[in-house]
């Protein structure tokens, strides 16, 4: 297996004893003198030879006959790309059964649904620190990200020595910009075991966050040296060589995360990125439509998107305000949308739907208790808007907050 991976890559080494292995086991199961083990086999032999449909009906009948083979749920989850798929699998009702959907939902970026799972399955395994670090993930990947920081704490202070799932903790804590606790989790990693993907993952994570981008990629292809489908380090590797003005690797990166998993939406985003860096915008899109599609309740995917639209080779400014809306709809936290949408119809003339926006992003930044430009802008709009509506009480009460508006800019704004 490990000649078949190369290093770094696919290398031409062809196994060829799958042949005889294939007409072995599948006289084997025709005559059913097969155990559990042998169908796994016989599934991975399958599997290898590109048989993936006969492959799925061989790892269903080693896990009804044997559920406790977790390897043979693994292979049967990586052939299950589709909700489709995995809703016509002909399963026998087991605990296991229950292990496998959530992983499968998880996979398949169904973390609502991995959720719920998971947490049942936790009312039976209440010690369970895999159960626990599943929730952690599914919470992460949902955007809670204090959530799941509290329940990566717990982990780790119930095992000091844990690398498993803690480089999804260390994404967690880059995404915070927490670097003393991502440079306590680095140290304590390499300690622990050096010579494992999950470290080198977060000893680069650690050297991302303080910018030496070079040693952050050292760290990426260590990992990936140690597992070559290790998904994450393609991915995030693609990112260091776009913050290192390297397009041409950051694209391979991200081209080696699509053959591991085509559902990866960073990869699918992160090559639209760089794409949209190169001044080609057809291609971006063309990959940002990917992500979003992988990845629908992603505000920042269709931010991304939006801006892509709106950039000057494009102009498609009515393509722009559908993607806004979208990414408003997705609980857009940094509330970019609501301001850039009240913008678009200001300038596309749309005056009764910007002053909607303008008010709705107005609220919202008076909520979260924001002050700045944008707020001004707001008022400003506004003001004017119910001006020129003759609705004068409502543009004198505006008027009358930019006056007692404290901030830096309400002088020359005004």
């Amino acid at each position: 297996m490990i000649e078949l991976d190369g290093s770094l890559g696919k290398s031409d080494v062809v196994n060829s004893e799958l042949i005889s292995l294939e007409r072995e086991l599948s006289s084997l199961r025709r005559i059913g003198s097969i155990d559990s083990f042998g169908l796994y086999l016989y599934g991975l032999v399958l599997k290898d030879k590109g048989c993936e449909s006969l492959a799925v009906t061989v790892f269903v009948e080693s896990v009804n006959s044997f559920p406790w083979n977790w390897s043979a749920w693994s292979e049967l989850q990586s052939l299950c790309t589709s909700t489709d798929t995995l809703n016509k699998l002909n399963l026998k009702n087991h605990w296991m059964k229950d292990f496998f959907l959530a992983s499968a939902y998880q996979e398949l970026k169904m973390h609502e649904e991995a959720l719920k799972r998971y947490e049942c399955l936790l009312g039976v395994f209440r010690s369970s620190d895999y159960i626990q670090s599943q929730i952690a993930t599914a919470l992460y990947s949902l955007r809670e990200l204090d959530e799941a920081e509290v329940i990566f704490e717990d982990l780790l202070r119930n095992d000091p020595y844990r690398v498993e799932s803690m480089d999804i903790y260390s994404n967690l804590l880059y995404a915070k910009e927490c670097f003393s606790a991502l440079s306590f989790l680095a140290h304590r990693v390499f300690l622990t075991d050096k010579y494992r993907p999950e470290s080198c993952c977060i000893i680069a994570n650690y050297y991302s966050l303080k910018g030496q981008h070079e040693k952050s990629v050292l760290y990426f292809r260590r990992a990936l040296k140690l597992n070559r489908k290790y998904l994450s380090a393609w991915t995030l590797m693609g990112h260091e060589y776009v913050e290192m003005k390297n397009t041409p690797a950051a694209i391979d990166a991200y081209r080696r995360a699509i053959e591991i998993n085509p559902r990866d939406y960073r990869a699918w985003y992160g090559l639209g990125q760089t794409y949209e860096v190169m001044n080609m915008p057809f291609y971006a899109l063309y990959y940002f439509r990917k992500s979003s599609y992988l990845q629908p309740n992603d505000s920042r995917l269709w931010i991304a998107m939006a801006q892509c639209y709106e950039s000057a080779p494009l102009q498609m400014l009515e393509e722009a305000i559908k993607c806004y809306t979208r990414a408003a709809n997705s609980n857009d936290s940094e509330g970019i949308a609501l301001h850039q949408l009240a913008k678009l119809h200001g300038v596309l003339g749309h005056s009764e739907q910007a002053a909607f926006f303008y008010k709705k992003d107005l609220e919202r930044m008076e909520a979260e208790g924001r002050q700045g430009p944008n707020m001004v802008e707001a008022m400003l709009y506004l003001a004017r808007y119910y001006k020129s509506e003759k609705k004068l009480e409502e543009a004198e009460f505006y008027c009358t907050r930019l006056l007692d508006y404290t901030g830096p800019l309400s002088i020359e704004q005004n």
